[in-house]
């Protein structure tokens, strides 16, 4: 899994390509738990992200709950069909603003 990272000023974009599971998983974690201070938008871009597992799906609630605690917002973009309905299947898609 590769990780771009593109912070300006309070928001922060995260691409991520490749598999979110529970191999590298951490590493989006360890991503997240370094650069959400201070931030009020963050993004997560999934355009070429293949696959989501469970793991990954913890993240994701994660990095949900601490925007709330921040009273910031997590967009989640560019979800291909195999992601939607991982996120459809565990009621995220409810929860999560998408684009």
């Amino acid at each position: 899994m590769k990780i771009i990272v593109n912070r300006e000023q309070e928001k922060l974009t995260l691409r991520v390509e490749g598999r979110l599971d529970t191999m590298t998983s951490p590493q989006l974690e360890r991503e997240l738990g370094e650069g959400l201070e201070k931030v009020q938008e963050l993004t997560l871009d999934f355009t070429s992200l293949e696959y989501i597992s469970s793991a990954g799906l913890r993240v994701l609630l994660a990095a949900h709950k601490q925007m709330l605690r921040q009273e910031g917002r997590l967009v989640v973009r560019g979800v291909n069909e195999v992601v939607r309905e991982a996120l459809a299947i565990t009621g995220f898609l409810d929860m999560l603003h998408m684009e």
